[in-house]
């Protein structure tokens, strides 16, 4: 029997078509693009490659983009193949990582690459799990990197979720890398049901209607979902004037759970999209005495729990409010989102896989990766609060959530509800429901770390290619060659409208120009330009003339509160206040006049304006005659008559060319800026980010100088910013905790504070880390102002938010004690210690510092203990 028969003959179940065709590909040597929805079994295809490479007596890593799922990849790996044989490295957490088979996050991958890691010798598969997420804003250059940087000789095994340009991105693939397979699979293993659920105010129960009627391709639309929905009031916003109040509302979390239950829709995920809505809804569970567990099912649970929770101290689960969290879970209710320690979402997970947690409340992290099917997803809400603002779901991000409805191998349906909402219409509902996928775009930029990483790799002819190679400018090159065509066709019919346009008579430009003139004129708006300007030179104490509003008007300010056009405020003889533009003159006003302003300067005082009045009567000024208006009207029509194309017979056919031609210079234009800035971008930045760096002194000519060669194992989002920081001496001379503390500014940031600059923290540890924390801050001051006048992107700015937490952390406290001011969650805690353990364990490698390494080793170690620890063991 051949290892591929054994594989399949192990996995229990029939391989489908697309799975049968990425093996067929693997097997011919090619890489492979997988795009499929959730729950569709995608991994197979990686579970074949890692086989594949252990038969062969070579490696395999596995990459996932977040700690969590690499975790649990690890866990399913070394069941297949056992322990000896699977490793993992995230970055904080190292087991086995010598092994053939190394699951990791992908910016470890990166970051091997890098460095020319001796542990890629001998490599010859990689899986890219959720491939997607190349289109992230912060994180997904890396997965190009990774894509562009790997040796020709590894093979791709490419995850993703559905997206409609998984053919463009397999080509780009195939471009970079050479032979690649694009394997799509549009179809669910599961058939999902859309529903759409609505409660009525004053009425018991819910309604839980069909989103499409029909059958098959011929789905549309419920139309009775569509009329109810679209009853008097719908959509009422508080307060609104006129507005009748809505019959429905939004279906009550309670309600919502009886309703799933009554009709076997559960377990259920309903996504919340908020920490606190998470765990209210727990809460309102068990106050209503919900409990959807048998008394076996509650004892299972509480087995799931202990093994978790079994290496956390008595007094860490009180802090963590251990006790409240398994009475919900026990009830059959949990909540799962980032706030959660990783053992206590580790057991959700277990519960809820094994069946016996049916609902549980979760944010949209959850819809990532993480294997927990359901027979139902329940969207409560169609927007979201991204950290800076309310935005609606995309296509893509409605497929992800609901591709957890329908378990397979055991649901034949599954069923994705949206509520009712006064904020979206059911046409939206049903809009974003028929759409299945967005497009893979690409967030690829270069950093300072990746800049002197191909410094010190490649020739600057190198470094340009590269960049040239990634999928950004790949798809800016086909957007160019489009935009060329367009470009060609524009300035053959520019030519032809040109010739059209030409006459041997006279100009049809100057013509076309003095025909404006009057037809501006005779609309009362003629010369805006001079009126403009004219507006511009008036100052405060002008007598004008303005026959509209009852003649002469004294100017008091110019007021430019309208889009910056130049207005200004008068006062009439009638002591009236009034605001004047370019719109009330028919030609460019002049002074006729001028009159002193009462003192103090006060114009909505009726004192001030009555003296001002008086005054503006009392003034000896000259009435301008009104007929200039007439007369500039009457000079226009003479230059227009007596232009030579008046009497062409061809006229308006020139003049309508004349206008196409104009159009179409203005559209050659557009299209000449974005081609430039599409073939130009990436080159562009990347010089201009070498251009600073060498400004600084970390490249010299195409050389790294020291702190370069630092800056090339620094592997952070405020890398540039932590290099200089290294360089002045402001982690020197501190203990292990305050080194800790001062760290930690690089990788915490407040949650929804991406476009402030962080203030202090609640207490500052000690006074050396709030001298060191402020100098920081100017550094970064210095360094923010330099990439603006290089036209480069804003590094974050450092946030010393998390100081005081890490500080007492590392010097001993008690999770109670650190946590009792109640403003971090536990699971944020773990977070952002386990971020700057990775940091610190960095700064031990390149500090120039003796000391200063070796108290970033010892803070550190000394990070990892207690719940920190604990979160870092793989089961």
């Amino acid at each position: 029997m051949s290892d591929r028969s054994r594989f399949e003959a192990a996995l229990g179940f029939p391989l489908d078509d697309f799975q049968r065709r990425a093996l067929d590909a693997l097997d011919a040597g090619r890489s492979v693009l997988v795009a499929a929805p959730t729950g569709s079994g995608k991994t197979v295809v990686a579970e074949w490659a890692v086989s594949r490479a252990l038969a062969q007596g070579e490696k395999a890593f596995y990459t996932t983009p977040l700690k969590a799922l690499s975790n649990q990849k690890f866990a399913d790996l070394r069941r297949i193949h056992g322990p000896d044989r699977v490793g993992l490295l995230t970055g904080d957490t190292s087991i086995n990582g010598d092994a053939p088979v190394v699951v990791m996050t992908t910016e470890v991958l990166r970051n091997m690459i890098y460095s020319a890691s001796p542990a890629l010798d001998g490599l010859r598969f990689v899986v890219l799990d959720e491939v997607h997420y190349l289109q992230d804003r912060y994180r997904g250059a890396v997965w190009e990197e990774v894509i562009v940087h790997l040796a020709p000789t590894v093979e791709l095994v490419c995850l993703s979720a559905t997206v409609s340009n998984a053919e463009e991105f397999a080509d780009w693939i195939a471009t970079v890398r050479g032979a690649t397979t694009p394997v799509i699979e549009e179809r669910r293993p599961v058939a999902l049901h859309h529903r759409y659920l609505v409660g009525e105010r004053g009425v018991d129960g819910l309604q839980l209607l069909p989103t499409f009627v029909g059958d098959g391709d011929e789905l549309r639309p419920n139309p009775e979902a569509a009329r109810l929905d679209r009853r008097p009031g719908r959509g009422t916003a508080r307060g609104a004037p006129g507005r009748v109040r809505s019959r429905l509302r939004p279906p009550d979390r309670v309600e919502t759970v009886e309703l799933l239950n009554d009709q076997t829709l559960l377990p259920a995920i309903v996504f919340v999209f908020s920490r606190a809505g998470c765990e209210q809804a727990v809460a309102l569970g068990r106050a209503a005495g919900v409990r959807l567990t048998t008394r076996d099912e509650r004892h299972q649970i509480r087995r799931i729990a202990e093994s978790h929770l079994r290496d956390l101290a008595e007094e860490d689960l009180a802090v963590l409010g251990a006790d409240a969290w398994l009475d919900g879970l026990e009830a059959g209710l949990a909540a799962h989102h980032a706030g959660l320690v990783p053992p206590m979402k580790e057991a959700v997970e277990e519960a809820f896989a094994t069946g016996l947690v049916k609902v549980v409340y979760a944010t949209e992290t959850l819809a990532l990766g993480i294997n927990m099917p359901a027979r139902s997803v329940v969207i409560e809400k169609l927007t979201k609060f991204t950290g800076e603002r309310h935005e609606f779901l995309t296509p893509g991000e409605y497929t992800q959530l609901t591709g957890r409805a329908g378990r397979r191998g055991i649901d034949d349906v599954g069923y994705a509800l949206v509520c009712w909402s006064p904020f979206v219409t059911f046409d939206q509902v049903a809009g974003l429901a028929s759409r299945r996928s967005d497009a893979l775009t690409s967030s690829f930029r270069p950093t300072y770390n990746m800049t002197v990483n191909l410094v010190r790799r490649y020739s600057a002819e190198g470094a340009h290619h590269l960049l040239n190679l990634s999928f950004a400018q790949y798809r800016a090159d086909r957007d160019v060659v489009s935009l060329e065509r367009q470009l060609a066709r524009s300035r053959e019919q520019l030519a032809r409208h040109r010739d059209r346009a030409r006459s041997d008579d006279g100009d049809v430009e100057e013509y076309r120009r003095r025909v404006g003139e009057l037809e501006e004129a005779r609309r009362g708006r003629g010369q805006a330009s001079q009126v403009a300007s004219a507006l511009e030179r008036l100052r405060p104490g002008d007598v004008l003339w303005v026959p509209s509003r009852g003649g002469r008007v004294a100017v008091l300010a110019h007021d430019r509160r309208r889009g910056g056009r130049p207005r200004f405020l008068v006062v009439t003889a009638g002591r009236g206040l009034v605001r004047l533009g370019a719109d009330d003159f028919r030609v460019p006003p002049r002074p006729i006049g001028r009159i002193e302003l009462p003192e103090p300067y006060a114009p909505r005082n009726p004192n001030f304006r009555r003296e001002a009045a008086v005054r503006l009567r009392r003034a000896d000024v000259r009435e301008d005659d009104p007929s200039d208006a007439r007369a500039v009207l009457a000079r226009l029509e003479a230059a227009v008559a007596d232009h030579p194309l008046a009497s062409d017979p061809a006229r308006e056919a020139r003049v309508r060319a004349s206008l196409s031609g104009e159009r179409l210079e203005r559209e050659i234009a557009r299209l000449e800026r974005r081609a430039q800035g599409r073939s130009d971008s990436l080159a562009l930045q990347f010089d201009r980010v070498l251009g600073l760096l060498e400004s600084w002194g970390y490249v010299d000519g195409w050389t790294l100088t020291p702190p370069g060669e630092a800056l090339a194992r620094l592997y952070t989002e405020t890398d540039l910013l932590l290099a200089e920081a290294l360089r002045e001496g402001l982690l020197d001379g501190l203990d292990p905790a305050e080194t800790a503390a001062v760290v930690s500014c690089f990788t915490y940031t407040r949650r929804g504070s991406d476009d402030e600059i962080p203030t202090g923290p609640l207490r500052w540890p000690t006074r050396r880390v709030t001298d060191r924390s402020r100098r920081l801050e100017a550094l970064w001051r210095t360094l923010a102002a330099a990439e603006d006048d290089a036209g480069l992107p804003e590094t974050r700015p450092p946030d010393p938010g998390f100081t005081p937490y890490v500080h007492e952390w590392v010097t001993g406290e008690s999770l109670a004690d650190v946590l009792e001011d109640e403003e971090l969650a536990g699971g944020d805690f773990v977070r952002h210690v386990k971020q700057c353990i990775d940091l610190l364990r960095q700064v031990a490698d390149v500090a120039p510092e003796t000391a200063t390494r070796e108290a970033a080793r010892a803070a550190a170690d000394a990070c990892f203990r207690g719940v920190v620890a604990a979160a870092s063991v793989a089961s």
